[in-house]
């Protein structure tokens, strides 16, 4: 569930170099917002299973991403700027980015390139409606594919720009596409902790196909 908030600059759209500066003020910290089109709303803090998953899946494309040698995963809702005029700053709950190849390369604030890959995990309180609105927001705005992820129901639904999203199963194996080149992974890798292995026979580090 997100919250538009009653402040002042609502009535003047804000920039991502005034949201940075707003958020960062004493009155604000521990809250978690986005800017949407020049407006403020606060998202409410993510239920455990929500940052099980997400870390799950942070774990497995950070595998991906060292076994390639390239790219940056961000967590934690990382500010992203996607939407200039006005602007639109979103925080996916997991994101792959290609857009610097050292630390001392990382944009200091939000960066002006889009993730290739943005990953939204469900919570309880979500109203999809806002879900799906951030996810359009992606795709039209240069994210390459983004999955919606399904704690509840243990699956993933899949957009890419330009193609019919289309909805995968725990029991099924995920792929990246063109977005992420030789990327495959059970889904239940996303499910799981580490002593659900017990009496699992095998698994998948999700590293590139040979």
């Amino acid at each position: 569930m997100t919250t538009a908030i009653a402040t002042p600059q609502r009535t003047k759209l804000m920039t991502a170099d005034d949201f940075i500066e707003w958020c960062s003020r004493p009155e604000n910290t521990d809250r978690r917002f986005e800017l949407v089109r020049g407006k403020v709303i606060e998202v409410p803090p993510p239920t455990k299973i929500h940052g099980v998953v997400s870390a799950n899946i942070a774990y497995v494309l950070g595998g991906y991403i060292r076994q390639r040698g390239a790219g940056y995963i961000t967590i934690n809702d990382a500010g992203t700027l996607i939407e200039r005029d006005p602007d639109t700053v979103r925080g996916p709950d997991v994101a792959y980015f290609t857009d610097a190849d050292s630390f001392k390369d990382l944009h200091p604030k939000y960066g002006e390139q889009p993730p290739i890959l943005a990953v939204e995990v469900l919570s309880p309180n979500d109203r999809i409606n806002r879900v799906l609105s951030k996810i359009d927001d992606y795709v039209n705005n240069g994210v390459r594919l983004v999955w919606l992820v399904d704690p509840e129901d243990k699956s993933v639904r899949v957009f890419r720009l330009g193609s019919k999203p289309f909805t995968q199963g725990a029991d099924e194996v995920i792929e990246g596409g063109d977005a992420l080149p030789d990327f495959r992974c059970p889904l239940n890798e996303f499910f799981r902790l580490p002593k659900d292995l017990v009496n699992q026979t095998s698994g998948s580090n999700a590293l590139p196909a040979n």
